[in-house]
This record gives C-alpha cells, sequence and structure tokens, in this order.
C-alpha cells in the first residue's frame, strides 16, 4: 500500500528521500521483512534530518496515524535483536 508520508516543506530534495526512505522501510518491516542492520542505517540518516527528539516524536505519531505502524516498535525490536531480517506482527 501506499501511505502519507511526514514531509516537512522546509527540507532539502535529499533530507526528503531520507524521511521517505526510513518510512518505507518501515512499513516494509511489517508487510514483509527488512534487513536489522539496513532499517538502522536508515535510522541514522533519518536523525541528520531529524535530530530532534519532539520532531521525532510528532513525525512517527503522524505516520503511524496514517499507515497503522509504529515506527518505534521496529526500532525497539531492530536495537534488542540479533535476528538478521526484522518482520513485525
Amino acid at each position: 500500500m501506499n501511505y502519507h508520508y511526514p514531509i516537512d516543506d522546509t527540507w532539502t530534495k535529499e533530507e526528503i528521500i531520507y524521511v521517505v526512505q526510513f518510512f518505507s522501510l518501515i512499513e516494509q518491516a511489517y508487510e514483509r521483512k527488512v534487513e536489522r542492520k539496513v532499517i538502522i542505517a536508515a535510522y541514522r540518516k533519518f536523525k541528520q534530518v531529524v535530530p530532534s527528539k519532539s520532531e521525532e516524536k510528532k513525525l512517527f505519531a503522524t505516520f503511524k496515524q496514517g499507515s497503522g505502524y509504529s515506527s518505534f516498535h521496529v526500532l525497539k525490536y531492530a536495537k534488542i535483536t540479533e535476528d538478521h531480517f526484522i518482520k513485525m506482527k
């Protein structure tokens, strides 16, 4: 499915790409599976664009509202698991 990704119109094209790629991987973690190292790398790029924790929470909430997918839970699982792939239920 295609979801609306939260975007800030002040971001550069490259920053928008980083954010969209990150949320796309969150979506993939729920619908298929995603490599753990890929999601962690995408989150690092996301944090370059959104360093503020409060802004991150706001974007995560907006994405969850539109998709039903929790970015927080995917990242939490990625940080604690040693599994090569992440597949959320």
